[in-house]
């Protein structure tokens, strides 16, 4: 028995053994082979504004620019000069439409008044109208826009005019001058040249008025006057 005995003895040592082999042996892997940390990659992104900076930046932003009457007014000068009627149509008041006359007193029975869409479409309109009588002679101006365009809005380099006012008269002749009855609230924006000819001693001045009135913020206009030497 005594052999026996010791023979099981040691094989459960040999047993014993090994089990403490294979438990102690991951752990040297573990030690000697650390895993390796993966590196993650940080993704790539546009740069953004702080939100801070981009409310600072709107409202530093300029607002929409409010035209003075003289700004207006030599707008809608130069698109006479380039007949751009349709961008002329764009300044007309809505309701009062715009008042044409040939000459310095308003005739508020004679005088043509058109509503802004149909100013819009007057340099195609070939229609003849009575814009009123001429000086002198008393006879019917009846001609198509285009033909009054050339004789009573643009007839001179207004653009380049050789005197500007605003409410101020500068051409002065025999005709009355009723704008201010007409238009109380309107604001008279002149346009003038004192002669073009030496012989006619200042006898040929010209001028263009325009006047308009101001709602909401904006400047409209009523009136396109055009004045000379009247007999």
């Amino acid at each position: 028995m005594s052999n026996t005995f010791i023979k099981l003895m040691l094989a459960f040592s040999l047993f014993l053994t090994g089990c403490m082999q294979s438990t102690e042996e991951p752990m040297d892997n573990e030690q000697t082979a650390p895993a390796e940390e993966e590196v993650e990659e940080q993704p790539t992104t546009e740069p953004t504004l702080d939100e801070e900076v981009v409310e600072e930046a709107k409202s530093e932003e300029p607002e929409k620019i409010q035209l003075t009457v003289e700004e207006t007014a030599d707008q809608v000068v130069q698109l006479l000069k380039d007949k751009n009627m349709k961008k002329v149509a764009t300044f007309v008041h809505p309701e009062h439409g715009v008042r044409f006359s040939p000459y310095g007193y308003i005739d508020v029975d004679q005088d043509l008044v058109f509503s802004k869409e149909e100013v819009a479409g007057l340099w195609e309109n070939e229609q003849v109208y009575h814009w009123g009588y001429f000086d002198g002679k008393g006879d019917p101006i009846e001609k198509t826009f285009a033909d009054y365009y050339d004789r009573f809005v643009y007839d001179a380099d207004y653009v380049h005019a050789e005197e500007k006012a605003v409410d101020e008269r500068l051409g002065h002749g025999n005709t009355l001058d009723n704008t201010k009855e007409i238009y109380p609230d309107g604001t008279v924006v002149e346009y003038h040249f004192s002669g073009f000819e030496e012989q006619y001693e200042g006898m040929d001045w010209r001028s263009l008025r325009l006047v308009l009135i101001e709602e909401n913020d904006k400047w409209y206009l009523v009136s396109v006057i055009h004045d000379e030497w009247t007999i």
